[in-house]
Formats: structure tokens, C-alpha cells, sequence
């Protein structure tokens, strides 16, 4: 299945509407080496990052939700709002 980065991350931030919702930007590469997208979430000056296997990218653009990346995408949500909270703590 042939399709570009940006419409693979369009189609996630469609799915997975929290990564908006909650100021989380995305961005993708694909590695050769891994067959799979190196997918970069930040916020702030944070970052976080994580793998779409090929295979689950196509899925994802047949509009099958991954629930791999779904479960992803919720950590790290939890874990930008732990770290901001901590960040607020401290200071």
C-alpha cells in the first residue's frame, strides 16, 4: 500500500483525536532497517517515541485502529501531564 508520512500522520491524528486534544504533535519517519515508522510525539520541550511496524501503518490507513499505538499514544499523554505536574511541583 503506497501512501506519504503526511498522510499516515493525518490519519493518526484523525484516529486518536487526544493527540490534538491535548497539544502533542506528531512526526514520523520511516526506517528502512526497521521496516517500521519512528513516530515522535512532543510537547513542549518534551519528546517521546515509539514504533509503527509497517504492517499496522497500512491497517491504520484502511482505517483499522492500532491498539498498540492507541495504548501508546494514551501513555504518553499520561506521561506529558505527569511530567508538567511534576515540573509545577518542583518549582
Amino acid at each position: 500500500m503506497a501512501y506519504t508520512n503526511v498522510a499516515l500522520k493525518e490519519k493518526i491524528t484523525e484516529m486518536y483525536p487526544e493527540i490534538e486534544g491535548h497539544a502533542v504533535s506528531v512526526g514520523l519517519d520511516f526506517s528502512e532497517e526497521k521496516n517500521a515508522y519512528i513516530v515522535r510525539f512532543k510537547r513542549g520541550n518534551q519528546e517521546l517515541i515509539t514504533h509503527l511496524e509497517k504492517r499496522d501503518a497500512d491497517e491504520c490507513m484502511k482505517g483499522i485502529k492500532c491498539v498498540y499505538l492507541g495504548v501508546q499514544v494514551t501513555q504518553f499523554i499520561k506521561n506529558f501531564e505527569a511530567r508538567e505536574e511534576y515540573g509545577r511541583k518542583i518549582a
